[in-house]
């Protein structure tokens, strides 16, 4: 129930603006890719320089987020490996337990 409130709250009147903003603005405009010599122009509508610098900083952001929480996705790998290392141990243990428990004479139980 509350996502498809928050959708309604935030995601509909966002897109209902930016939907506006792209109609307001389908005028070309000059983007100058060479900015000394002005040889490479490309006449493209100015909504999509405003998407694209948009979508252009989302990847970025994201791409430097994911490369910051590099160090915790390390620690999550390290821990998950040693989690797994210490239930094969525990249940080696209690194998070598039961087995003892039902042959009492055998060897004392060693850990790795």
């Amino acid at each position: 129930m509350w996502r498809s409130f928050g959708f309604v709250l935030i995601v509909l009147p966002l897109a209902i603006i930016l939907i506006a903003l792209a109609v307001a603005n389908r005028a070309p405009v000059d983007l100058v890719l060479d900015p000394f010599a002005g040889r490479f122009v490309i006449e493209v509508p100015l909504f999509l320089l405003i998407f694209g610098s948009l979508a252009f900083g989302l990847l970025i952001g994201g791409f430097a987020t994911w490369l910051s929480q590099g160090k915790w996705r390390k620690t999550a790998r390290n821990r998950r490996r040693e989690a797994y290392d210490l239930r094969r141990q525990a249940d080696r243990l209690e194998r070598e337990l039961e087995s003892r428990e039902a042959n009492p004479h055998q060897a004392r139980l060693t850990a790795e």
